[in-house]
Parts: C-alpha cells; sequence; structure tokens
C-alpha cells in the first residue's frame, strides 16, 4: 500500500516539475545580454567575428526554434545528465556545479548532524519544562537568533572568532595541495566550523520553537494522561508517546531545512567565500549565464520536490492511517 503512494505521489509531482522547467526556460529567454557574445574570445579578428558568431550560435543549438531548444534541453537534462554549456566559465554546466556542489553536501551533511543533535533534545525540554526558567531563556535566545540577518551573524563570528580570538580562519576553504591525511580532516573542521555554527544558529531559531510547540500540543493530549495514570515512566511518556504522535509536524520542519540546505546558503557561502553551490548561483547570476542558472534552478527545484515526497513518505511511515488515503 505504501509504494502505491509514493507511486501515486511521484506522478503527481512530475507535471510540477515540467511546468516548474517551461517556467524557468522562458525566463531564460527574456534575460538581457547575448550568450553567444560572451562565449566568443575578445582577441577575435574583426573579419572573422560574423563567422565564428554564427559557428557559435549553431554549436548552441540557439539558431532553432524555441519549443525545440527546449525539449532539447529538456531530454538532454533528464535523459543525459547534459545540464548545458555555460557561457561565463566556458565549460560544461556539470563540470562547473561538480565541485561546489561537493563542498555544499559536505557542509550540508555538518550542518544537520549538529542541528539535529542540538534541535531535538532542547526543543522536547522546553516543552516538558514549559514556562521554567530554561524554556524561557531559550525562547527569547531563539527570537533574537530568528531576527539576526545571516551576514551579520556570519561577521560577528568571524571578528569574535578570526580577529579577536585568532582561532579559526576567517574564510576560504582547506588546501588539499598542502594537506594531507589528518591534517587535512583538521582543515576542514577549521574552515567549517563559523559557516557551521551560522547556518546552525539560524535554522535553529524557529525549529526549536517549532519542536516546542508540537511537543506541547501532544502532551496535552488525553493518551498522555492515561499512560501517566498507568505508572509509566516519565521518559516513556515523553518519548514513546508524545515524541512519536509529534513527529508528523515535527519531520515538516527537519525535511524542509536538510534540503533547503542542499539548495546552498548564497548569502553564507559568499562571507566566508565557501565554495559553495549558492555563492556560484550569485557569480551566475552576476554574469547572466543562463544555462548554468536555469540547470541549477533545476536542481532546487528538484530537491524542493524530493523534500515534500520524502515528507509525504515519512508521514505513510509516522501514521498507518495517511498512506491508505
Amino acid at each position: 500500500m505504501l509504494i502505491k503512494y509514493i507511486i501515486k505521489r511521484i506522478i503527481i509531482l512530475i507535471p510540477v516539475l515540467i511546468g516548474i522547467s517551461i517556467i524557468l526556460f522562458a525566463i531564460s529567454k527574456i534575460m538581457p545580454g547575448d550568450p553567444v557574445r560572451t562565449m566568443l574570445p575578445p582577441t577575435i579578428r574583426a573579419e572573422f567575428y560574423d563567422a565564428a558568431y554564427e559557428a557559435m550560435t549553431i554549436r548552441l543549438g540557439l539558431d532553432r526554434p524555441v519549443y525545440e531548444q527546449y525539449f532539447r534541453w529538456l531530454y538532454n537534462f533528464i535523459f543525459l545528465g547534459d545540464f548545458g554549456y555555460s557561457s561565463f566559465f566556458n565549460r560544461a554546466v556539470s563540470d562547473v556545479i561538480a565541485e561546489p556542489l561537493k563542498n555544499t553536501i559536505i557542509l550540508n551533511v555538518s550542518v544537520n548532524i549538529v542541528y539535529l543533535l542540538i534541535a531535538l533534545p532542547v526543543g522536547i525540554k522546553m516543552a516538558v519544562k514549559r514556562g521554567a526558567f530554561f524554556d524561557n531563556t531559550m525562547q527569547v535566545v531563539s527570537l533574537a537568533a530568528f531576527s539576526l540577518p545571516s551576514f551579520f551573524l556570519a561577521l560577528s563570528l568571524i571578528y569574535i572568532f578570526s580577529i579577536t580570538l585568532g582561532w579559526l580562519p576567517i574564510s576560504g576553504m582547506p588546501n588539499a595541495l598542502f594537506l594531507d591525511g589528518f591534517d587535512l580532516y583538521i582543515g576542514w573542521i577549521r574552515h567549517l566550523a563559523l559557516p557551521v555554527a551560522t547556518l546552525v544558529i539560524i535554522s535553529l531559531a524557529g525549529a526549536i520553537r517549532y519542536i516546542r510547540n508540537a511537543m506541547i500540543d501532544a502532551l496535552s493530549q488525553d493518551y498522555i494522561r492515561t499512560a501517566r495514570s498507568k505508572g509509566l515512566s516519565e521518559k516513556v511518556v515523553i518519548y514513546s508517546h508524545a515524541f512519536r504522535n509529534a513527529l508528523i509536524p515535527i519531520s515538516t520542519v527537519i525535511v524542509s531545512v536538510v534540503f533547503s540546505l542542499f539548495a546552498g546558503a548564497a548569502i553564507t557561502e559568499s562571507v566566508f567565500s565557501y565554495n559553495g553551490i549558492g555563492r556560484l548561483l550569485i557569480r551566475a547570476v552576476i554574469a547572466q549565464d543562463r544555462m548554468l542558472i536555469i540547470s541549477m534552478n533545476m536542481l532546487f527545484a528538484f530537491l524542493n520536490v524530493t523534500a515534500v515526497l520524502v515528507a509525504d513518505i515519512i508521514y505513510g511511515l509516522i501514521d498507518p492511517r495517511i498512506k491508505l488515503k
């Protein structure tokens, strides 16, 4: 039954992706600038310019009708893994995004490990200690963190831990040419510390309040009073009964945070000069690199749709009633 439910959700999401692809491709066509002129070398002689321009136009397939360009791009994107050619980097888009995507995944995994280790226990404890000093303090702290712009938080951490204390590098990434083995791992940890701290603090701000509210709602249900009246320990009541039933709303925010970070954190990556997918997107927009922009946005759309699908599957696993609908 769950397999049928998953297949049904995938079929529903396919038209969504197709619609997004049409919109992105249409936007790329009305963007200002000429990708062909961008890709031609500035040193080309004037008498050869027109011939070179025409040859590049044919090479990129821009001499064909717009609808044919779209279907060709979509076919290559889905079935061949060919995302097109970057006019700014003058390389295949897949080659351009390979390294930043790997770096963003490393950053994302690090953030989510720390995020989950902190968000769940803190949110649960806030709900259990509702109205106590810990709950009130964390609510104030989370509200303050939620109000901070990411660039301000990042610059503050740089000032404290890099400039004032000198514990961590200001920005950049570890250089594998000069580091290897254990030193390379230490280099990664040092360079990831501040970006991870920035993203974790921003993600935690709303998440712990969401988890707290979901747990408070679960703890107020009749089945919790019944469980306590049977003499079950408080840990069993909280984690085996209340937390399981609060997982449906909690899983929503966790899944959204996990997949949103895979799309990169453009501001944070830019502040720390971290070669990630978010920083690459900013460079692509500034350079008006159409194919790189629409390919990356299609990737982000796919991640968002996948997040919805994963959330639906989790709902079905947590609550058997959902997968039957």
